[in-house]
């Protein structure tokens, strides 16, 4: 009787994985979209770097202005004797008078320019400091994704384990097992507990990361991520790097940075030429000693002299190597953007082959062996290890389906933030016939977990 009730106890536990497997938590899932607008919108670093972009962008409002005119007031000419007296002397007059200070022609518009490259150079600073916010929130959310479905599985394979025990103890007491299957059940169930506290941690540590990058309390809960499908890539390399050349904001920024050296150049050379003050002085004068005191006036003006020709050359070699700084820096980043393009696509690929692989091949296979051991088992044509590992590998193989998903969409995060966008902003370009042969394979649908892992 015992055999018996062991036996449909098996026979439900091929049919069905768990019970509680079939009751799942009905939790609103998070919206991604939503997490990045918040981060946007809150992140205190981001706040920081915008009031950095229009600090620069009110300098350069001030220095395409004027000195401030000079106002001079003097009594001049006076007798020491009568120090209060104007009609001592001829000489003596009160007198005002005002200058002003000119640059040489194109000086001003040259400081202008230099400083509009560089507060553009903190706006493009701007929008990529936004781009690395959302990829790290991207990668942050498809990690808690994957950690997410290892929790469900390692609760599922822990009923099922209990299970496996249940039914070794019954076939032990029968005499038809042996007491090491026991152990080896129980082993294997203190495996998948130790595995659980660790994911567990992780998550905490995910959900505070993710709260840091949206920047509210630690503390907020975060829901479960919903399923998704794996998108389309069917732009080439060439294709997607023509695209970061002209939207990447960094590109943008060190070019920005190349013209500012351009024109600090120009400006460094219109230092050569003098810089002007021009001045008007007006004398009231009073009668005195048969002078009729007539007022006068006084116009003209002064320039320096740029004599100092050491100091504007090392000006001019100041501002050519800013220049090429800025214009190497731009090569490297080409560079990397290159680099960075066709590596992130090849992993991709690869995890899209993987998902493809497991969800077509490799999970089907190891659940057709798990029920062929749990047949074998019952008329104890297999040991309880042979069972024991075909749970183990489905196990292992379901956690590297949803860790590949996740990590393909991370990648994709990290390749929208080397060029710039998002690929979905980007718009499809038609390959030539010759090229049809290479299309992307359709988009790899994630089933819900109860659905996809039913034993047959």
């Amino acid at each position: 009787m015992i055999n018996l009730r062991a036996l449909a106890l098996l026979m439900l536990l091929s049919l069905s994985p768990t019970m509680a497997w079939s009751e799942e938590k009905k939790v609103t899932a998070e919206d991604l979209a939503n997490f990045v607008a918040t981060a946007v919108a809150n992140n205190p670093e981001l706040k920081s770097t915008q009031s950095r972009w229009q600090m620069f962008v009110s300098k350069s409002r001030q220095t395409g202005a004027l000195d401030d005119p000079m106002f001079m007031f003097k009594l001049q000419n006076m007798v020491a004797r009568y120090p209060v007296a104007f009609d001592k002397d001829p000489q003596t007059a009160k007198v005002i008078g005002i200058s002003q200070q000119l640059p040489f022609w194109g000086k001003r518009a040259l400081k202008q320019e230099v400083a509009q490259h560089e507060a553009e150079s903190y706006k493009w600073a701007l929008e990529e400091r936004k781009l690395e916010l959302t990829r790290m929130v991207k990668e942050t959310y498809y990690q808690l994704y994957a950690v997410d479905k290892s929790l469900e599985i390692v609760e599922k394979n822990l009923q099922i384990l209990t299970d496996f025990t249940t039914i070794a103890e019954s076939k032990y007491s029968v005499g038809q097992g042996v007491q090491q299957d026991i152990y080896k059940a129980g082993l294997e169930k203190s495996k998948m507990l130790d595995l659980q506290i660790t994911l567990r941690q992780q998550r905490k540590s995910l959900e505070a990361n993710m709260n840091y990058l949206l920047y509210r309390p630690d503390a907020t809960p975060i829901g479960r991520i919903a399923d998704y499908e794996l998108p389309k890539q069917s732009l080439s390399a060439q294709q997607l790097k023509e695209t970061a050349y002209e939207k990447r904001p960094q590109i943008k920024s060190l070019t920005s940075l190349t013209n500012k050296g351009q024109a600090s150049r120009r400006l460094a050379q219109k230092e050569f030429y003098p810089d002007f003050n021009l001045f008007f002085e007006y004398m009231f004068r009073e009668e005195s000693m048969n002078d009729p005191g007539y007022n006068m006036f006084t116009v003209g003006f002064t320039f320096n002299l740029p004599l100092q020709r050491e100091r504007r050359q090392a000006m001019v070699a100041e501002a050519s190597s800013e220049t090429t700084m800025s214009q190497e820096e731009l090569n490297a980043l080409k560079n990397s953007i290159g680099y960075s393009v066709n590596d992130l696509l090849a992993q991709m690929e690869r995890r899209r082959k993987l998902v493809e692989l497991y969800q077509g091949g490799i999970i089907p296979q190891a659940e057709q062996s798990l029920e062929s051991a749990v047949i074998s088992y019952k008329v104890n044509k297999v040991d309880f290890l042979t069972l024991l590992d075909g749970r183990v590998n489905l196990f292992n193989y379901e956690r590297e389906l949803y860790e590949s998903l996740a990590e393909y969409m991370m990648k994709l995060a990290q390749l929208e933030a080397v060029i710039g966008t998002d690929l979905e902003a980007v718009p499809a370009i038609t390959s030539p016939p010759a090229a049809t042969s290479e299309q992307s394979p359709p988009p790899v649908a994630v089933l819900p977990t109860s659905d996809h892992f039913q034993h047959k």
